[in-house]
């Protein structure tokens, strides 16, 4: 707990050294000379001060109206369903007329705060409701709310999709695939639940060792002991979750500058030049990202920790033995939700093949309800909010949604011989789905 306070304490001293810089160098008595070093030093503050301040500040939505073909409307957001670790969140836009697409988008608990999707709701929007989990920062949650691991995430899903009922789409982006797909086998089990019409699977770690990428080898190289070790803190006295052990988003940070530290270091060099030549603005290219990037949020330790066990190191999911309160949910039991793969082919977080690897496990689901899609230029963000998502995917993903949407609940085939075989048979049966993307040639490539 020493060490968290510790740490949030260098934070604001570093924002302070940036601020007095700044006011310092400012001062007019420096506009005598012909030096540009005064100009430097406090554009070197400005943007100390900044990056400082953001990491502490959870970010808005900014979702305030939505744009459509033929008007404007107004958007409001409350929340649908309130709960100790996340809010279910739900966007409206005050259109004249309804629309029949009603989407749930499982954002990623991974360090950032959902609001890295704002472009994502904001881009569905106009066609679309849409509900967001809106996960919080566990150093928030007080110890009496209890644990919260990847099973209790998974539980979490499942009752928000009771919850919005039938009707319901969703998409899952990134960290949050792998639970999402137990999740929905898990209605999928339960004979009297309502069924999701699609699941979008967007970029996620199905199967870590289908492609590896540094991320995977990172899990597979550490031990548990020393991951806990070295990353797990109990929050500080200044908090609400006083004593919940976390992974602490100021170390998550760390980790993600490592992964790209000359490309992060030319930004905010880059940056510092512009502020001192009155080039930059509050919200120009550089800040409108970093203000994103920078903004980071603790995780529970127990849901940190089973993800790299569970998901990475022992492949629960990809090996379709997945227990939940000690019970197996069987992914295969998915037949009546149809399920669409998006995938970057630049993605080095979640490389490709890794989100493919979902429909290995669903032998019994038709053909005509599988699709996929890759994107060969787009990276790990951009399969969600870049121009790949914008220009290819959504439309994409929009038409997905529209072909099943209140389509009949599919029978399921009693004989599914060749697709087993193939499901076994993984190596064999991935250039046969990517054939099947919606952008063949690129696929192919890939």
């Amino acid at each position: 707990m020493t060490i968290y306070d510790m740490s949030e304490s260098m934070r604001q001293s570093s924002a302070w050294v940036g601020a007095t810089t700044k006011a310092f160098w400012q001062n007019p008595a420096f506009s005598v000379t012909m030096s540009p070093l005064p100009a430097l030093f406090s554009a070197w503050g400005e943007v100390t001060e900044r990056t400082f301040e953001k990491v502490a500040t959870k970010p808005s939505w900014g979702i305030d109206s939505v744009v459509s073909a033929d008007s404007d409307y107004p958007v409001t957001k409350q929340i649908e369903l309130e709960l100790p670790f996340c809010n279910l969140i739900h966007f409206t836009a005050e259109r004249d007329r309804p629309v029949n697409r009603r989407v749930l988008l499982v954002a990623p608990m991974s360090g950032h705060y959902a609001t890295l999707c704002r472009k994502t709701v904001a881009s569905l929007l106009p066609n679309c409701d849409v509900y967001v989990t809106e996960w919080k920062n566990a150093r928030d949650v007080p110890l009496s709310a209890g644990k919260f691991d990847v099973e209790d995430y998974t539980k979490y899903v499942v009752k928000m999709l009771r919850h919005l009922g039938e009707n319901i789409h969703i998409i899952a982006v990134c960290q949050p695939v792998p639970l999402t797909l137990v999740a929905t086998a898990m209605l999928a089990e339960d004979e009297t639940a309502p069924q999701p019409r699609t699941l979008t699977l967007i970029g996620g770690p199905v199967d870590p060792d289908a492609n590896p990428t540094e991320v995977t080898d990172f899990g597979n190289r550490v031990t548990m002991g020393q991951l806990e070790h070295s990353v797990i803190t109990p929050v500080g006295f200044a908090f609400a979750g006083v004593g919940r052990k976390v992974y602490p988003g100021a170390v998550q940070l760390s980790s993600f500058i490592a992964m790209n530290a000359q490309t992060h270091a030319k930004a905010f060099a880059d940056q510092i030049g512009a502020v001192a030549r009155g080039e930059a603005a509050d919200l120009d290219r550089h800040n409108k990202f970093y203000d994103e990037y920078l903004a980071v949020m603790d995780m529970p330790a127990e849901f940190y920790l089973s993800t790299v066990d569970r998901v990475f190191k022992r492949r629960e999911v990809a090996r379709n033995v997945f227990k939940v309160d000690g019970r197996h949910v069987d992914i295969s039991k998915i037949t009546k939700t149809a399920v669409k793969i998006v995938e970057g082919g630049r993605d080095d977080i979640s490389a490709p093949g890794q989100c493919l690897a979902a429909l290995d496990l669903l032998p019994d689901l038709p053909e005509d309800m599988q699709e996929t899609f890759l994107a060969p230029d787009a990276g790990h963000y951009g399969i969600f909010s870049g121009s790949a998502w914008r220009n290819d995917i959504r439309p994409a993903v929009l038409n997905f949604i529209d072909k099943h949407n209140d389509a009949p609940e599919a029978p399921v085939k009693a004989a599914q011989a060749p697709k087993a075989q193939a499901a076994a048979t993984p190596a064999k049966k991935m250039p046969e789905k990517l054939g099947k993307t919606d952008a063949a040639k690129p696929a192919k490539k890939a």
